[in-house]
């Protein structure tokens, strides 16, 4: 079916697979991966629970992305409304453990920090391409709004780690 270059969308409706929805999809959908190796690592079990519920919440975002109309996107987002003030909460008590910054970081200092700087690049990846579909397209103004949240939490959560395994960030 997906030999043509065309891929399906809820509702059966077919779009190329270089169309800016199924960008804004693929982008999504990855991000979703890596947050699903994140969770691997035992350094951060104690944030597994936020990861998965991350997780679950780029999946409902992903079907409204997908989904032919505003209203069912509307209707599918209705469970999504505390995403973003459970986000802002654990960005704020990520930073209450953090020191101050003031200067640019080098991404790195292990190999989990370095994915989950990766995360955070395809998270701004995923954002850029929702914003761009949102400029041909009326986007769920949250979805766009969590995607920039998600990409602090996770700058944040790799000074974290760095901070809790005694590496020294470079700036």
């Amino acid at each position: 079916m997906g030999d043509e270059g065309l891929t399906s969308i809820s509702g059966g409706k077919r779009l190329p697979k270089h169309h800016p929805r199924i960008e804004a999809l693929g982008s999504v959908d990855e991000l979703i991966s890596w947050i699903g190796l994140l969770r691997d690592y035992r350094e951060i079990q104690n944030d597994n629970e936020l990861l998965v519920s991350i997780q679950k919440q780029l999946m409902l975002f992903n079907a409204a992305l997908a989904s032919e109309s505003e209203e069912k996107a509307s209707e599918i987002l209705v469970s999504a409304t505390d995403s973003v003030n459970i986000l802002e909460s654990a960005i704020e008590s990520l930073e209450t453990t953090l020191p101050g910054l003031r200067k640019f970081i080098i991404p790195g200092g292990n190999i989990l920090v370095s994915y989950v700087h990766i995360t955070r690049n395809v998270c701004r990846r995923a954002e850029r391409r929702v914003v761009k579909l949102d400029s041909t397209e009326k986007i769920p103004p949250l979805i766009i709004k969590y995607l920039n949240r998600l990409a602090d939490y996770l700058f944040l959560l790799g000074r974290k780690i760095n901070l809790d395994l005694d590496i020294k960030e470079i700036t």
